[in-house]
């Protein structure tokens, strides 16, 4: 469910439509660069930075600033279409909302490597924790700092965001690339 109650779209279409609309009751415009920003987002299968974004979109669009990027990624969490992910200290990170579909992220600290997962024993240990100590779930973000096996994962070739020192996770072992 989005914000006000109604249903997550499915399908860029369909997203791109709720987006449109909800622009209009802000009183915005669905402007070149708006679009070219949310059709490479809802595109994408990756956790996505604003940085990232900015790269895609100008693909697309060349008069696409990063301050666009910006305002647009928060006008999609604003209306329920994108989730902010905080992976990293003041990085932000952005995928598709998916109504009804929850997953936690396992985070490489040394490559960088987000990995999505789903796993209901998991979830009932969550549940028969809090139950045990007096509260109810309401939300949660389950995030697993790691280091990954991948041997000669091509993710250590790229600038990280993600890796212990940036996180500041002290005893951590980070391996810069």
């Amino acid at each position: 469910m989005d914000h006000d109650g109604s249903p997550l779209p499915t399908g860029r279409a369909a997203q791109i439509d709720r987006f449109k609309a909800f622009l209009t009751v802000q009183g915005l415009k669905y402007t070149r660069q708006r679009q070219a920003i949310a059709e490479v987002f809802f595109d994408s299968t990756a956790h996505l930075s604003l940085t990232d974004l900015l790269d895609l979109a100008k693909g697309r669009q060349p008069s696409v600033g990063y301050a666009t990027v910006y305002r647009t990624m928060k006008l999609l969490a604003e209306c329920g279409l994108a989730t902010e992910h905080k992976f990293a200290e003041n990085n932000a990170r952005y995928e598709p909302t998916v109504a009804g579909h929850h997953h936690d992220h396992l985070i490489c600290v040394d490559c960088g490597r987000i990995v999505e997962y789903e796993d209901e024993q998991i979830e009932r240990l969550q549940e028969e924790l809090a139950s045990r100590h007096g509260f109810r779930v309401v939300a949660h973000r389950h995030e697993i700092y790691a280091e990954c096996q991948v041997p000669n994962c091509p993710e250590r070739r790229r600038p990280q965001e993600t890796d212990a020192a940036t996180l500041k996770l002290s005893g951590v072992r980070s391996q810069q690339p």
